[in-house]
């Protein structure tokens, strides 16, 4: 397997590369995927309370995409994006 550069980049990075992509193409599974992780990262990180929101109210979850790639979150969150951009054949240079 070549490197595509992507374990390079910080989980920031791969957050705002994954999340223009699947704007880019419409793709409203990620968004649903990763509104199914958040909670489970925020948990983890320790951000109990934007959790128990996000678990009551949809809306929370589209409020927390663009800090879902940011501090102990982002990090949790890196295997999923890294997960989605190989399987779309994104690399570090292309984005």
């Amino acid at each position: 397997m070549a490197d595509d550069g992507l374990d390079a980049l910080s989980s920031k990075e791969l957050h705002d590369i994954a999340v223009k992509r699947a704007r880019r193409h419409f793709d409203a599974k990620f968004f649903y995927r990763m509104m199914k992780l958040l909670p489970v990262a925020e948990s983890a990180a320790g951000e109990y309370e934007k959790s128990d929101d996000d678990m009551l109210r949809i809306s929370a979850h589209f409020d927390d995409i663009s800090d879902s790639g940011k501090g102990e979150v982002g990090e949790l969150m890196r295997p999923y994006y890294l997960e989605y951009l190989r399987e779309h054949g994104v690399t570090a240079d292309a984005s």
